[in-house]
């Protein structure tokens, strides 16, 4: 997996962010479930598609009693306590972030913008650029520590 440091300002990161949420891939609307989430992924071009099977097929080798929704255009994966991670297809790139990524071990190298102060994840552009061993120990790391967010605290 080819990872690159970001030594960009804050402010550029923002500018060239809102310029790749335009390209988002998928409009897809929330909704719970496996249908939904094969439905987003089947939407997405190319690469972004075959990299989300790929990092779909990881969840669920990876997650115990694995659970997928649809939410704000992503994919999300989670086990039944709470979300471990987000798939998400942009322009020329899918991100791969983990919620609580700044607690996994060796921490994921991209910290995105508008995620979360703990979230880091990788940006894929190749299907060759995953590097399937680390993926699969920080989804299963991520398994045993899920977030929960306030509304599903009051649920419980």
């Amino acid at each position: 997996m080819t990872v690159k440091k970001d030594t960009r300002t804050p402010r550029a990161k923002s500018a060239e962010l809102l310029v790749a949420m335009t390209g988002k891939a998928s409009p897809a609307k929330a909704a719970e479930g496996d249908k939904p989430v094969f439905a987003y992924i089947e939407s997405l071009p190319e690469p972004q598609k075959s990299i989300a099977k790929y990092v779909d097929a990881l969840a669920a080798k990876a997650l115990p009693d694995l659970k997928r929704a649809v939410k704000w255009g992503m994919a999300y994966y989670g086990v039944p306590d709470g979300w471990c991670f987000t798939s998400g297809a942009f322009v020329g790139h899918l991100k791969l972030m983990f919620i609580r990524g700044n607690e996994l071990q060796p921490e994921p190298p991209v910290t995105p913008i508008g995620m979360g102060k703990a979230t880091r994840g990788v940006e894929l552009t190749a299907m060759d650029e995953l590097d399937e061993d680390q993926v699969l120990s920080w989804m299963a790391q991520a398994a045993e520590k899920p977030f929960v967010g306030a509304a599903e605290k009051r649920k419980k």
